[in-house]
């Protein structure tokens, strides 16, 4: 689980970054991935138990499915990476006491393109 830092000592990675990186590695394939496989992914040098410990981690969450028909051990995801972004944002929203006030701080630092796509998905009409 460690990695070298810019002065040449190791680094952990947070359980977080790590959940990130698993979930990108099965994100970019449409098959179902074994902790070896994902081990061998993100390279470095992480232990396969702490791959399996992460899979475990996300599996409990509900991020991460575990194939029982196909290969024994093999985990793909739950839901896609716009799928987990749109409902963080969600709860994100659900939390503030102000969802709306949220929103307009939002949509103030989207770029450009983000807004023109937003106003698009609203059917084009204006903010």
């Amino acid at each position: 689980m460690a990695r070298t830092g810019p002065h040449g000592r190791a680094e952990r990675r947070s359980a977080g970054e790590l959940e990130s990186e698993v979930l990108a590695t099965l994100w970019a394939t449409d098959e179902a991935l074994t902790p070896a496989d994902i081990q061998g992914e993100i390279g470095g040098n992480l232990a396969y138990n702490t791959v399996h410990t992460i899979l475990k981690r996300l599996y409990d969450k509900g991020l991460v499915l575990r194939d029982v028909d196909g290969r024994r051990g093999a985990y793909r995801p739950a839901k896609n990476a716009a799928e987990l972004t749109a409902e963080a944002m969600h709860e994100a929203l659900d939390r503030g006491p102000d969802p709306i006030a949220a929103l307009q701080q939002f949509v103030t630092g989207l770029s450009p393109q983000e807004e023109e796509a937003l106003r698009v998905l609203l059917g084009g009409s204006g903010m």
